[in-house]
């Protein structure tokens, strides 16, 4: 009975269990938070389950950015979003280390959008009014004011928020590493290497990430087809164009302006597709720079630690070299004693000569008093005169400095 009442509740436990919480922000409205399961979000922005493993929170994958027909997939360090042409989604909005993140966003996206206009597309415009072909078609004409699309703006602030929390972990590291490394130059001690242990092995890790971001957007740079793909408002805008070209309304229209119109398009599209390209281009330049320059302080940073490092062992081999010239100057001290010693030895061996008879006269009592002293003496000259001229045939053989 109770396998039975237990059995209907296993599907709406997994179903519970692979819901997630997203913040849905849109390109026009407030930000609502939603549960999503991951068909769902499949079925809305077209993306394989491959690409959102890299979104998935028990694993680890590292900086990505990958462009796809209806979405691009961001995972930069904390950041992680699915964006398309009308709005994004972003992953555990609760979580502390992404609220700064979605306060920048907000703040963004609240701002008014700022139309530009393409040189390129105005230079066109200039030469068929110059050449008396007219102005173009009002479809065409259209595509001369340029708005910076909902996909470049969240991912603006993505780069800018992940370079930004990278630039802050460079700073604080710099502002902790260099005076522990001062410090040990001046006092080798077991707690400042255990100190400047730590510090490396954070740079190694810090290094590593800013790394794969550098590489992730210089992946992008070099390759014109995904920056493309990450066009998403743009192929949606032209998708909807041959949409309505197909549509029964356009019936007013005879071919030959149709036919007209399509190859303006299709021109101008090519020759545009270029400064489009150009324009996230410079997008992804701006932060490339701002990261290599994090990477530069970052090896900078290294290489005063190498250099530590290298100052520290020629420190230990002169500390090591001075202990081996002692031991050196005392193993002679030994040898030479051992010489004393053996002749302190020969005198003590219990053999009768006239040396060790008892004195019978006072006379006899003094000298050999006096011998007794100049054979100490002479045996303590004799030692002292054998370690000096060892230790200067070690300096002049340049064995001890």
């Amino acid at each position: 009975m109770e396998r039975r009442q237990h059995a209907p509740l296993g599907p709406r436990r997994k179903a519970a269990a692979a819901s997630r919480e997203w913040l849905v922000v849109p390109a026009a409205g407030e930000p609502r938070t939603a549960e999503f399961g991951k068909h769902q979000i499949m079925g809305m922005t077209g993306l394989p389950a491959r690409d959102l493993r890299v979104l998935d929170p028990l694993l680890s994958y590292p900086s990505t950015i990958l462009g796809r027909d209806r979405a691009v997939v961001v995972n930069l360090e904390h950041v992680k979003a699915i964006v398309t042409a009308d709005e994004a989604l972003v992953p555990d909005p609760g979580n502390p280390l992404v609220r700064p993140f979605l306060l920048d966003l907000h703040a963004r996206l609240a701002l008014p959008d700022v139309p530009r206009r393409s040189p390129a597309t105005d230079r066109g415009n200039e030469t068929d009014q110059s050449e008396g072909n007219g102005p173009a078609p009002p479809d065409c004409r259209a595509q001369t004011v340029k708005i910076l699309p909902f996909e470049f703006k969240v991912l603006e602030v993505c780069l800018e928020y992940t370079c930004k929390c990278l630039e802050s972990e460079t700073l604080a590291l710099e502002k902790e590493a260099y005076p522990a490394l001062d410090e040990l130059t001046s006092k080798v001690s077991t707690l400042n290497l255990e100190h400047v242990r730590q510090i490396k092995s954070r740079l190694v890790g810090l290094s590593g990430r800013v790394q794969k971001v550098r590489d992730e957007l210089e992946h992008l740079l070099d390759d014109d087809i995904d920056m493309s793909e990450m066009y998403l408002t743009r192929k949606l805008t032209f998708q909807g164009f041959r949409d309505s070209l197909d549509s029964p309304f356009t019936g007013h229209l005879d071919e030959r302006e149709e036919e007209d119109c399509d190859n303006e398009t299709t021109s101008g599209r090519e020759s545009s597709a270029k400064p489009s390209i150009e324009e996230l281009e410079m997008l992804l330049e701006a932060y490339f720079v701002q990261v290599d320059g994090t990477l530069n302080k970052l090896y900078n940073l290294r290489e005063y630690v190498d250099d530590t490092e290298d100052y520290i062992n020629i420190m230990l081999d002169e500390k090591q070299n001075q202990l081996l010239q002692m031991g050196v100057m005392l193993t002679t001290a030994t040898v030479v004693a051992t010489a004393g010693i053996a002749v302190v030895s020969l005198f003590g061996m219990n053999i009768h000569i006239d040396l060790m008879k008892d004195p019978e006269t006072p006379e006899e009592a003094r000298v050999k008093n006096m011998k007794f002293w100049e054979t100490t003496w002479g045996t303590v000259a004799g030692c002292v005169a054998i370690y000096l001229i060892a230790i200067y045939a070690g300096k002049k053989s340049k064995i001890l400095q």
